[in-house]
């Protein structure tokens, strides 16, 4: 499996770290963690932060509970929480666009958080219920074009990778396809299975199964290359869609202000739990590919994520609510 680490050479990390944060580093975690989760039970969010969490509940010897809080207001908790490192948040890269899709939202996506670590990049597949009449992409396309407005996407909310994906898919192809938002992923994968919704970008890791047996069909892959767990499965350039790619990443984050010691001390034993056997077979074997970064390079990422993705929303007449 790929694992990808990305460090910032000549840093020096640990010989800037102030005595507090050597302290902090040291002593820490010394009571319960949260690991709040901004989706519902059985997202891919709620998936990788279970797999990570257990085993630094081990390796701490604290207890590390996930809690799943879904939607603005599990975010917003996070960004007032005491900046200790207890409190913790996995979320995926819809987290950049929060702002840019509520005009309300209570945080601010960079400043209120500090980046830990990225922990994994999970290809998207869309998929579309069986019976719908398309069974390629070109024909989704054009059934949506010859009925504007009447086909639907699933997604787990706003600011979910689903939502996004949907949106720039929707803007890329040109077409007219309403928003359906839902609770959570399983949710929308019941809506897909019911042919309540017509199509879902979903993780791969929560909807081979259902792939596997023919409950959804799949149309193509948001990824550069094809997926050795869907071979079959062309991608959106392989399907005629060549400008169409979408990369969703999943991170942790921490509210503003952490100790730069316990980030590092949490990014290098998350690293650690992703280089598990045990757990490097599971998440394999879901698809997801585990990248790890520094404290650093990730906020580079939220803050060019934030500019980027932001700016293909706004252009693309994508207004906050």
């Amino acid at each position: 499996m790929a694992f990808r680490i990305a460090r910032f050479l000549g840093l020096g990390l640990g010989t800037v770290l102030t005595a507090s944060s050597a302290m902090a580093q040291s002593d820490y975690p010394n009571q319960t963690v949260r690991m709040v989760v901004p989706f519902s039970a059985g997202s891919v969010t709620d998936l990788l932060a279970r797999s990570i969490g257990d085993k630094l509940s081990e390796r701490w010897g604290q207890q590390l509970i996930v809690e799943n809080r879904p939607g603005i207001p599990g975010t917003a908790g996070v960004a007032k929480a005491a900046p200790d490192g207890h409190t913790l948040m996995l979320t995926s890269n819809g987290h950049t666009v929060a702002a840019v899709l509520n005009k309300s939202v209570p945080f601010d996506p960079v400043k209120d958080f500090s980046g830990v670590t990225q922990v994994a990049s999970v290809p998207l597949v869309l998929i579309a219920p069986p019976d719908l009449p398309a069974k390629t992409l070109k024909e989704l396309v054009a059934l949506a074009k010859d009925k504007p407005g009447t086909l639907n996407f699933a997604s787990s909310g706003l600011a979910s990778t689903a939502y996004i994906s949907g949106e720039l898919f929707k803007q890329t192809a040109k077409i007219n396809i309403v928003h359906v938002p839902y609770k959570g992923a399983p949710e929308s994968l019941t809506g897909i299975m019911r042919s309540d919704s017509h199509m879902f970008f979903a993780g791969v890791n929560i909807a081979l199964d259902l792939i596997q047996s023919g409950k959804v069909q799949p149309l193509a892959v948001a990824t550069s290359k094809r997926i050795a767990s869907l071979p079959n499965v062309p991608t959106f350039a392989e399907a005629g869609m060549p400008e169409f790619e979408y990369d969703a990443w999943f991170g942790i984050m921490a509210p503003a202000r952490t100790p730069v010691g316990i980030l590092s001390k949490v990014s290098q034993d998350v690293a650690a739990v992703l280089q598990m056997p045990d757990v490097q077979k599971r998440l394999e074997s879901q698809g997801v590919v585990t990248v790890v970064n520094t404290p650093q390079a990730f906020d580079a990422l939220i803050r060019s994520d934030t500019e980027r993705l932001g700016k293909i929303l706004r252009e693309a007449g994508i207004a906050a609510n």
